[in-house]
C-alpha cells in the first residue's frame, strides 16, 4: 500500500491511528470478505453424488427375471416387457454386439458401471409405459439422465440392427401371402389397409404450434400406416405436421414409390371375370379415387352396395386394430410426446413400430392364422392362383406409366363394382 493511500485513510478515518490499527483494519476487513463468500457458497446446493449400487440393482434385476428359476414367471415377464423372454434376449445380444454403450464396463477407480439389462430395462420401461425416466431409480437404480441416453441410445441401434428386417416393404412371397389372406377373405387383390394416426406433441416449439396443430387442436405429429390381418406394420412414414389430411401425408410419403419405379411385384387376379394386374389397398372416403385404393360406398342403396361397405369396413379397420394395439404396447406413443426434437420422435416411433412387428412375428403362433392352403377351387372355372412378376424395369417412360395407372380412376370404379359382385357372389352361395 502506498505511503500516500496510508495517510489519507488515518487521516479520514482514524486520525492518529497507528500503522498498526491500519493493519488490522484491513486485516479484518479481508475477513469479513471471505466469510461473506463462504456464506454466498454455502447457500448454493451442491452437486451431491448418490451411491446407487449399480452390482445391487443389477442382481436384483437378474433374479427377479433373468436367473434360472426367477422370481417372477414368464408370464410377468411378458406382461412387464411386452415382449417374451426369449425375444428380449435376443434384443439384448444384438444390442449389446452392436453398440458399445450397452455393454457394462469399468470407471478409472475400478467400478462396475450398468449392465445391459439395467439400460435396456429402462428404455423398454419408458417406451412400455410412458412413465418420467426418475421413476426408473428406485427400481433399476439408474439415474434420471443416464436412463433418458439411454432409451435414446436404445432406439437409435434397434432401428439400426432391425431396420432393414422389421420395416421392410413385402417381398415376393410377402405379396404372394398377403394375396392369399386377401382372398379368403373376399377381397382378391388387396395388400393390407391404409390410414394415419396423430400422436400429440406436447413440447411443440410455440413457433411451431400453428403448423402442427389440425382439427385436434392441439400440436401433432402423424403416422402414415399400412397394416395387414395379422397386424404387421409394413410401411411407416412419421414426421409431418397436424395440419396435413391423408391426402397431403399419401402425397408426400413413399408409400408408392416402389411401385412407379419397379421394385414392387406386380400381381396378377381376376375378380368378377375381369383381370387385374396391380394390388390394391382398403381406405376410407378422404382417400383419392385411385386404382391403388378400395373406398367403402358412403350411402348404399342396394343389398349388394350395402353387404360390400359392411364387409369393405370390417377388413379395414386391421390398421385401426395396428394403431390400437401399438398404443397399448407402447404407451409414449399414446400420451403427449414431451421431448423437443422431431428427430428424437422420430426415431421413438420407428423403433416402437419395429418392436411391435418383431413381437407380431415371435407371438404368431399363439393365434390362430387362416388356413389358405385349399382356399383355391382346382376346377376348371375356379379363380386362378396369383402370379407374380420379376420383370425390373427402370425407363421413364415406364415410370409415368405407371404413376398414371396407380391414379387411374376408371380402373378404381371398375374394381369396386367388381368386388360388389364377387362378395355377393360368394354370400349368396355360402
Amino acid at each position: 500500500m502506498s505511503s500516500f493511500f496510508k495517510k489519507w485513510f488515518q487521516e479520514s478515518v482514524f486520525d492518529s491511528s497507528s500503522d498498526e490499527e491500519l493493519e488490522e483494519m484491513l486485516i479484518f476487513q479481508a475477513e469479513q470478505q471471505r466469510l461473506e463468500r463462504m456464506r454466498a457458497s454455502a447457500s448454493r446446493t451442491p452437486r451431491l453424488y448418490i451411491d446407487r449400487g449399480f452390482i445391487e440393482g443389477h442382481n436384483r434385476l437378474f433374479n427377479d427375471y433373468f436367473a434360472e428359476n426367477p422370481v417372477y414367471p414368464h408370464d410377468r415377464f411378458r406382461r412387464r416387457f411386452r415382449m417374451g423372454h426369449d425375444l428380449f434376449l435376443r434384443i439384448q445380444s444384438a444390442l449389446e454386439a452392436h453398440e458399445p454403450y450397452f455393454q457394462q464396463k469399468m470407471d478409472a477407480a475400478g467400478k462396475l458401471g450398468l449392465s445391459s439389462l439395467q439400460k435396456i430395462t429402462a428404455a423398454l420401461r419408458m417406451l412400455a409405459y410412458g412413465v418420467f425416466a426418475d421413476l426408473l431409480d428406485e427400481y433399476v437404480q439408474i439415474g434420471e439422465s443416464t436412463a433418458v441416453l439411454s432409451m435414446k441410445k436404445f432406439v437409435k441401434t434397434v432401428i439400426s440392427v432391425f431396420g432393414n428386417e422389421y420395416l421392410r416393404s413385402p417381398n415376393s412371397d410377402d405379396v404372394a401371402r398377403l394375396l392369399a389372406i386377401g382372398e379368403s377373405r373376399g377381397f382378391p387383390g388387396t395388400l393390407g389397409s391404409i390410414d394415419c394416426m396423430h400422436w400429440k406433441w406436447k413440447n411443440c416449439p410455440t413457433a411451431w404450434k400453428g403448423q402442427f396443430t389440425g382439427h385436434i387442436h392441439e400440436p401433432t405429429l402423424i403416422l402414415e400406416a399400412i397394416a395387414s390381418y395379422d397386424l404387421w406394420i409394413w410401411h411407416a412414414f412419421f414426421g409431418l405436421p397436424g395440419s396435413h389430411n391423408d391426402i397431403n401425408v399419401s402425397d408426400r410419403s413413399f408409400v408408392f414409390s416402389d411401385l412407379t419405379q419397379g421394385r414392387f411385384p406386380p400381381v396378377h387376379y381376376y375378380v368378377n371375370d375381369h383381370h387385374y394386374s396391380m394390388g390394391y389397398y382398403l381406405a376410407d372416403g378422404i382417400y383419392p379415387s385411385w386404382a391403388t385404393f378400395v373406398k367403402t360406398i358412403p350411402m348404399p342403396q342396394t343389398n349388394k352396395a350395402r353387404h360390400f361397405k359392411r364387409m369393405q369396413e370390417s377388413c379395414r379397420k386391421d390398421v385401426e386394430r395396428a394403431f390400437g394395439v401399438l398404443q397399448a404396447r407402447f404407451a409414449i406413443v399414446r400420451g403427449p410426446a414431451r421431448y423437443f426434437k422431431r428427430s428424437t420422435l422420430h426415431d421413438i416411433m420407428l423403433a416402437c413400430i419395429i418392436l411391435h412387428n418383431m413381437i407380431v412375428e415371435d407371438e404368431r403362433h399363439l393365434h390362430v392364422q387362416p388356413d389358405i392352403t385349399d382356399m383355391y377351387d382346382q376346377a376348371e372355372d375356379g379363380p386362378p392362383t396369383p402370379v407374380l412378376e420379376h420383370l425390373r424395369t427402370r425407363e421413364f417412360q415406364d415410370f409415368v406409366n405407371r404413376y398414371i395407372r396407380i391414379q387411374d380412376r376408371e380402373i378404381h370404379t371398375q374394381l369396386q363394382a367388381d368386388l360388389v359382385e364377387h362378395l355377393w357372389n360368394i354370400n349368396s352361395n355360402a
